[in-house]
């Protein structure tokens, strides 16, 4: 069953419930600001993402409040003085920063409240978290309003003068580890995601081949009851099928042929422990050797 909502059939804090809920994870932009006063703001939002390399834009979204359409002082602060220190978030840090995220007054450093260290910054005014594992300095290129009731955003459009990384995050060739990053993420509610351990995986990006495509998939074996949609994605992203003799002498594998001779008069039994054994191959990253269990079928 599929459930469907139409925003105008709704309540704005339910469509907000339902959106932060599915939309996820969202990484957290931890943006220092500063008004022109001279006080800092220290906030997180997870209405954030980068948009371009080049020029670098970074976008993240201090949304008006659902509750009673008030503004946030990040807000402010970028339209009095337009610049930020977007700073990420690693895990070791969630806590502080989900404290950062308490509405104190105009005027309360949140790097005290939170107990962050402040950094001076090189380009901009609004000092960064020394705690952070990445942080930011921008200027703010552009505000855009998205509406004026509670619930629509507001743009901060910032392109990066400056990045600082912290080396204990850096692999051995100077890219970013993501074990090392261990950064998390805003979902529904109250709950968060880690970015660590078996959470993190690899998918082959396909750029420089050119996969056969899921519609060239055999009809029995993209059917299947057995395969996933993952496993007819890793499939359909080979470049060509194993020649007849490969699949022949593949068929003498000890694991293949056992279920080649032992099932030899029930078609349906032999069908399964084949897509069963692929599965395994596939489990192992090792796409070849499944196709040439599946065409033993």
């Amino acid at each position: 069953m599929i459930k469907t909502v139409l925003p105008s059939e709704v309540s704005t804090g339910e469509l907000h419930q339902l959106m932060l809920g599915t939309i996820s994870p969202r990484p957290i932009a931890f943006a220092s600001t500063i008004n022109e006063k001279g006080e800092v703001n220290l906030s997180p939002f997870s209405f954030f993402n980068v948009f371009s390399a080049n020029p670098p834009i970074l976008i993240f979204s201090p949304a008006r409040r659902v509750r009673d359409n008030t503004t946030k002082h990040t807000y402010e602060n970028v339209l009095q003085v337009k610049e930020v220190v977007v700073n990420l978030v690693d895990y070791s840090m969630v806590e502080q920063m989900s404290l950062a995220s308490t509405e104190y007054d105009e005027g309360v450093n949140e790097f005290e409240k939170s107990g962050f260290t402040e950094l001076p910054s090189k380009f901009v005014k609004p000092p960064r978290v020394k705690e952070a594992p990445a942080s930011y300095e921008c200027k703010v290129i552009e505000v855009k309003q998205l509406g004026t009731e509670g619930g629509a955003g507001n743009l901060i459009i910032c392109e990066v003068l400056a990045v600082h990384v912290n080396e204990r995050i850096l692999d051995s060739a100077g890219k970013v580890d993501p074990f090392k990053l261990d950064s998390v993420a805003r979902m529904g509610g109250n709950w968060y995601c880690r970015a660590q351990g078996s959470a993190l995986f690899e998918v082959a990006k396909p750029i420089s081949t050119k996969g056969i495509g899921f519609d060239e998939i055999p009809a029995n074996i993209r059917k299947s009851k057995i395969l996933t949609g993952n496993h007819l994605g890793k499939l359909g992203n080979v470049e060509e099928l194993p020649l007849p003799s490969e699949i022949e002498k593949f068929s003498k594998e000890p694991e293949v042929s056992a279920i080649l001779d032992g099932l030899d008069g029930d078609p349906d039994a032999l069908h399964d422990e084949l897509h069963k054994l692929a599965t395994y191959y596939l489990d192992n990253n090792d796409i070849l050797g499944a196709w040439k269990v599946l065409l033993q079928d």
